[in-house]
C-alpha cells in the first residue's frame, strides 16, 4: 500500500505564457469536413472563454477563464439529478466505509491523449495537490465547509483511492465526485502552482481534443482514443461567441448555434420554431423567506395561511411567461421526481391557491381584519411587513409584485422594496429583514441542500451567508440534520427525507414560488437526443448530453 500524506514537492521550474492571437476574426459559419458515416459533423456553441480573455491560449480548467472547461478533463462520477443516481465516469463507484473514510474505484483502460494510463495516481495528485494550493481545492475537501476536512489519502492500487477525514464527511460526496476534474500527474506535478499555469498543449482524458483556435473560436475533434468514443457521436464542436438572450435567440433560429445554455426568458414566443426546441427542466425552487425571528413572519400559523393567499398560478405567468411551474412545497423537483415524494404526500405535494381559506385561518390564528381593511396580529398590533427584493431582478420584481398583491388581497399590509442586490445580501446576513427570495437547490445532497436550510449552524452570521437565512431554529432537527448527513445507508435516505418534509409542509419557514429552471434550448436538424419532456434527463452536464446525441438519421 502506498500511503501520500502532506505536501507535494515544490516544481523547480517557472513556466512563461504563450498568446494564441488570430490575424483575422472568422467570418460567417465555418465549413468542417464531412463527418464519418453515422456521425454528426459539428455542433455549434457559444464560446466558454469570456471575451475578454479571448486569443489567450489556456486550456487548464483551474485558472481563472479557460478557453473550455468541459471538454477535455472529467468528473470522476456525474449526479443525475432527477435521479439521484451516480452516474460512473472516471469513477465507477464509491463507497463511504465509514462517515469518515471514502473509497473511489476507478475505470480501467482509460488512458490520457498522450498515451499515458490514467490510474489512482492521477487522482491521489488532484487531491493532494488541492492541500498544497488551496485556490485548487474548488470543491472544500481539505476545509470543514459541509462535512469535516481531508486528512490523508491513499491508493492501494492502480485503481483504488481512499480518503480520510477528520470526522463526518459524507455531505462533500457530489462536490468530491464532480467538481474535481482530474488532471495528468506526469504533466502537473512539473508546474508548480497548478492555478497560474498555462496550459496550451493539454493532455487530458475527455471526448474531445483541440484541433483550431484562431483566438476567437475554438475547434474541438472527436478523441478516438476516448473511453467511452461508442458513445460519442458528434465528430466535432466549434465553441465561438458570446451571447445575451437576443442575441443567443437570433443565433439559434439562423442556425449559428445548435445548443445554448443561457437565459431566453420567454423561448415559447422568441426560438420555439425553424428547428429549435427548448426543456426548461426544474432546478431548484425559488422560494419565499420568512424571517423566522420577527414576531410574525415567525408565527408558523400565519404562514400556513398565506401560502394559501399566494396565486402561484399568476406568479409563473408573470415571472417566467408561464414556462416553468409553481414550486411543490415538498422542494422536490416535480414531476420529474415524482416516485421521491413520501408517501404521506403523494397527491398533496402543492399548497392550493384558496385565498377565502387564507383570511379565515388567519381569522382563526387571531389576525383580526380592521375596519381599514388591513389585520392586526393577536396582540392588537398593525401588520406591516416589508418584501425585500432585488433590483434589476426582472423576475424577482415580478414575483414580489403578485406576492404583495396577493398578501393584500387578504388584508395584509405589505409592500415591496427594491433594493441593490449587494443590500438584499446584508440583509441575508444580518437577518434585516420581514420577507426575500431565495432559492433552494435541487440537488441529491438533500442532508445539506434541504436539511442544511434548517439547521442553526447554517444560520448566517457575519460576512458570510449561509443556506439557514430564515433563521429556522429547532433542536430535534439539529439532531436529525447531524444524524442525516452521517447516514451511509441508500436505504435509510427516504426516511430521513420525510421528516425533513414534515417540517417544510407543516411549517413552511420558506414557502415554495415557482420552479427555478435549468435551461438549455438546442436545434434537432443536426442532433438528435437532447433532453425534453419526452426524453427527460437533467441539462445540468454537456458531457452527459453530448453522450446521448445521435444523428438524425437514426431516428427510430
Amino acid at each position: 500500500m502506498r500511503r501520500r500524506r502532506g505536501r507535494l514537492r515544490a516544481a523547480a521550474a517557472l513556466l512563461t505564457a504563450s498568446l494564441g492571437l488570430s490575424a483575422c476574426a472568422t467570418i460567417g459559419i465555418t465549413e468542417v469536413p464531412e463527418a464519418p458515416d453515422g456521425m454528426i459533423d459539428v455542433l455549434r456553441l457559444p464560446a466558454e472563454a469570456g471575451g475578454s480573455v479571448q486569443g489567450l491560449i489556456n486550456y487548464n480548467w483551474l485558472s481563472p477563464n479557460p478557453i473550455t472547461s468541459t471538454w477535455l478533463y472529467e468528473p470522476l462520477m456525474v449526479r443525475d439529478e432527477f435521479t439521484c443516481e451516480a452516474i460512473p465516469w472516471l469513477a465507477t463507484g464509491y463507497e463511504w466505509e465509514t462517515p469518515s473514510r471514502l473509497r473511489i474505484d476507478l475505470r480501467e483502460g482509460v488512458t490520457w491523449t498522450d498515451g499515458e494510463a490514467f490510474t489512482s495516481d492521477d487522482v491521489a495528485f488532484n487531491f493532494l495537490m488541492a492541500q498544497e494550493y488551496p485556490a485548487a481545492d474548488r470543491p472544500g475537501m481539505w476545509t470543514d465547509l459541509f462535512g469535516a476536512p481531508a486528512e490523508s489519502v491513499d491508493t492501494p492500487d492502480d485503481h483504488t483511492v481512499v480518503v480520510e477525514f477528520t470526522g463526518n464527511a459524507v455531505p462533500k460526496t457530489d462536490q468530491i465526485l464532480q467538481e474535481f476534474k482530474i488532471l495528468p500527474e506526469h504533466i502537473y506535478s512539473e508546474v508548480g502552482d497548478p492555478t497560474t499555469y498555462i496550459d496550451t498543449d493539454p493532455v487530458s482524458t475527455g471526448p474531445f481534443v483541440p484541433e483550431a483556435y484562431n483566438g476567437r473560436q475554438l475547434i474541438l475533434e472527436r478523441n478516438e482514443d476516448y473511453w467511452n468514443a461508442d458513445q460519442v457521436r458528434v465528430q466535432r464542436l466549434i465553441l465561438e461567441g458570446q451571447y445575451d438572450a437576443n442575441s443567443g435567440a437570433l443565433a439559434l433560429r439562423n442556425g449559428a448555434l445548435d445548443g445554448y445554455l443561457g437565459d431566453i426568458p420567454n423561448p415559447e414566443r422568441s426560438v420555439a420554431r425553424n428547428g429549435v426546441e427548448y426543456y426548461y427542466p426544474p432546478g431548484g425552487t425559488t422560494v419565499l423567506a420568512m424571517n423566522q425571528t420577527r414576531p410574525v413572519t415567525g408565527d408558523v400559523d400565519f404562514r400556513l395561511a398565506i401560502a394559501h393567499a399566494i396565486d402561484k398560478e399568476a406568479l409563473a405567468l408573470r415571472a417566467s411567461f408561464g414556462i416553468m411551474t409553481p414550486g411543490s412545497q415538498t422542494m422536490l423537483k416535480l414531476p420529474v421526481q415524482q416516485d421521491q415524494v413520501p408517501d404521506q404526500y403523494q397527491g398533496e405535494e402543492f399548497v392550493e391557491f384558496d385565498p377565502d381559506l387564507a383570511a379565515q385561518m388567519l381569522d382563526e390564528a387571531g389576525y383580526t381584519m380592521g375596519s381599514d381593511g388591513w389585520r392586526t396580529d393577536p396582540d392588537g398590533n398593525p401588520v406591516s411587513l416589508v418584501f425585500s427584493v432585488q433590483a434589476g431582478w426582472m423576475d424577482y420584481i415580478a414575483m414580489g409584485d403578485v406576492v404583495v398583491r396577493s398578501l393584500q388581497a387578504v388584508g395584509i399590509n405589505a409592500k415591496m422594496v427594491t433594493t441593490d442586490p449587494n443590500a438584499v445580501d446584508s440583509m441575508k446576513k444580518s437577518g434585516e429583514y420581514d420577507m426575500l427570495l431565495d432559492v433552494i437547490g435541487g440537488g441529491c445532497q438533500r442532508a445539506r441542500d434541504l436539511g442544511g436550510r434548517l439547521t442553526t449552524s447554517q444560520i448566517p452570521e457575519g460576512d458570510t451567508i449561509l443556506l439557514n437565512i430564515a433563521r429556522y431554529d429547532n433542536p430535534e432537527i439539529d439532531d436529525l440534520v447531524a444524524e442525516w448527513t452521517a447516514n451511509t445507508d441508500p436505504e435509510r435516505e427516504p426516511e430521513y427525507l420525510s421528516e425533513i418534509v414534515d417540517v417544510y409542509m407543516n411549517e413552511m419557514p420558506y414557502i415554495a414560488l415557482q420552479y427555478a429552471p435549468a435551461r438549455l434550448i438546442y436545434r434537432e436538424d443536426h442532433a438528435i437526443g437532447w433532453p425534453s419532456e419526452d426524453n427527460p434527463y437533467p441539462t445540468n452536464n454537456m458531457l452527459r448530453v453530448i453522450t446521448s446525441l445521435l444523428p438524425p438519421e437514426d431516428a427510430s
